[in-house]
């Protein structure tokens, strides 16, 4: 039996010894290590929530930001058929710019 408690860790040390000659010190360490546990969780699951959040809202951006650029990539598409097809220009175009 000696064996097996040297092979056992740390955290499960805490837990296997919980015969009642161990008394409430071994119970009180496995109930504080239980709440830190539940903190850590809690905090994690927070973490999670607001990472999801933040996920949600740039998935929202990204789905924006692509129609933008297919409005403008149609525009362009556009505007370059129109001049390959010879369409007439504007004389104040052809202005150069220092008049």
């Amino acid at each position: 039996m000696k064996d097996t408690q040297e092979n056992v860790v740390p955290a499960q040390a805490a837990v296997a010894d919980h015969s009642p000659a161990a008394g409430s010190d071994g119970l009180e360490a496995v109930s504080e290590r239980i709440a830190d546990l539940e903190i850590r969780l809690a905090a994690t699951e927070d973490l999670v929530e607001t990472l999801n959040l933040e996920l949600f809202r740039q998935q929202q951006q990204l789905d924006l930001l692509q129609g933008q650029l297919r409005h403008l990539h149609r525009q362009m598409s556009n505007t370059a058929e129109a001049n390959a097809a010879g369409a007439p220009r504007n004389a104040r175009d052809e202005i150069p710019p220092h008049y």
